[in-house]
């Protein structure tokens, strides 16, 4: 055994360091994403979204996060031009940087997106190390458009989502008889939209090639399911109810279960996908040190996958409830049905841009969706001064990584070039 970690080359011992350090920082950040809004909403404590996304973002990054990943995430660089030697120090850098730009926005309580994070970080050495020649420029483009077009998408969708909870529900004469009329709707939306997350986005990485029918078949089914499920639910937690709670505590009690089940779907399918952001960068360099010739995908072995779920959920059981309190506290104030809107709207956004082939970030999506909730209620329903300070970070995101990783490129290149 000790003969074998011996000959590990110095290089993927670091990159293994450096991405359990990323997949830490992106569970302190991105992932509380996810749970922020059942935490914000009372749906869940602090604990109990803890432990719901630890199981379910790493269920996501270990048994879906895919047997191959990209050499270079998002296909940023032009890897004929890339040499072997470049490819292992700017993937170092890759590392240290994205995850360094995380752990001090989560210091601050700032939700940013990992995916842009090491895009940029990408995008600096390539252009700096290898030649801006070597950079897709036009897939950067695309990175900044979904600045607008994730949150805006999925504001849209909260806004839409929660004026009609509230039109046909809370602002009825009789919100039970009508939550246990349109409860099982719901129910069966929720289920159907996660089918479609867990395929077109937690299951990408394992390239099952479901065709879009296939698809909605097996999701229809899925909320055939989740309507019935949705209408013996109801009844319980109506009985449970009677006599001690307010008409409105028992409605939200509904929207608790929804925002839950929704939230751990979007947890599932963030731990599959953005596992590759800690891991793809040191797969790529352990097929680097092992002089293997490298092409457009790389091998992801399960000790690769292990490092990444574990940082993942250490991160966010560590400092993830700062970026938990921002999402789901500091932004709006949230109730379980406003919650679940914005699970909702996020997790629908997700679908269509994976189908729909858009680069989004899970991140600006959920931001957007809370804040489309806000808007449902008045301008003066969101602290202004915290949604500037995100956009700001969002901004600042590619540039900044950008800039650290030219600075850890060339300090792995004098520390490792013999």
């Amino acid at each position: 055994m000790l003969s074998f970690l011996s000959e590990v080359p110095i290089e993927v011992w670091i990159a293994g360091v450096l991405a359990l350090y990323m997949a830490w920082a992106i569970g302190a950040n991105d992932v509380a994403n996810a749970m922020g809004t059942s935490v914000g909403s009372g749906a869940l404590t602090v604990g109990g979204a803890i432990l719901a996304a630890a199981v379910f973002e790493f269920a996501g990054a270990f048994l879906a996060g895919g047997h191959v990943t990209d050499t270079v995430r998002k296909g940023m660089l032009d890897m004929t031009l890339v040499s072997r030697e470049d490819l292992i120090y700017g993937m170092l850098a890759a590392l240290a940087s994205a995850g360094t730009l995380l752990v001090a926005a989560t210091r601050f309580g700032l939700p940013i997106s990992t995916t842009h994070s090491i895009v940029g970080a990408i995008v600096g050495f390539g252009a700096v190390g290898i030649g801006f020649e070597a950079v897709e420029w036009a897939k950067v483009g695309q990175i900044a458009l979904s600045w607008v077009t994730s949150p805006l998408l999925a504001g849209i969708l909260a806004f839409i989502i929660f004026q009609i909870t509230r039109s046909r529900i809370l602002d009825t004469e009789n919100p039970i008889a009508q939550v246990r009329k349109i409860g099982p709707i719901f129910f069966f939306f929720v289920f159907f939209i996660i089918g479609l997350v867990t395929m077109f986005k937690g299951l990408k990485p394992l390239k099952l090639d479901l065709d879009l029918t296939e698809a909605l078949i097996g999701s229809t089914l899925l909320g055939g399911l989740g309507a019935v499920i949705g209408f013996i639910l109801i009844r319980r937690v109506d009985v449970v109810a009677q006599g001690k709670a307010h008409r409105f505590d028992q409605v939200e009690r509904i929207f608790v279960i929804l925002q839950i089940m929704t939230a751990c779907a979007i947890a599932f399918a963030h731990g599959s996908n953005d596992v590759a952001n800690s891991i793809g960068p040191l797969a790529a360099v352990a097929h680097a040190a092992r002089e293997i010739d490298f092409v457009g995908k790389v091998p992801v072995e399960p000790w690769m996958l292990a490092i990444g779920g574990i940082g993942i959920v250490i991160g966010l059981a560590t400092w993830g409830y700062r970026v938990m309190e921002t999402v789901g506290k500091r932004i709006t104030e949230l109730t379980p049905s406003r919650g679940f809107a914005a699970e909702l709207a996020a997790a629908t956004t997700i679908v269509l841009a994976s189908r729909l082939g858009i680069p989004i970030s899970t991140t600006h999506t959920l931001v957007g969706a809370v804040l489309g909730v806000g808007l449902a209620r008045g301008i003066g329903a969101i602290d202004l001064r915290i949604v500037g300070k995100i956009m700001a970070s969002w901004v600042a995101t590619l540039p900044i990584a950008a800039i650290l990783s030219i600075f850890f490129y060339f300090f792995f290149k004098g520390l490792l070039t013999p």
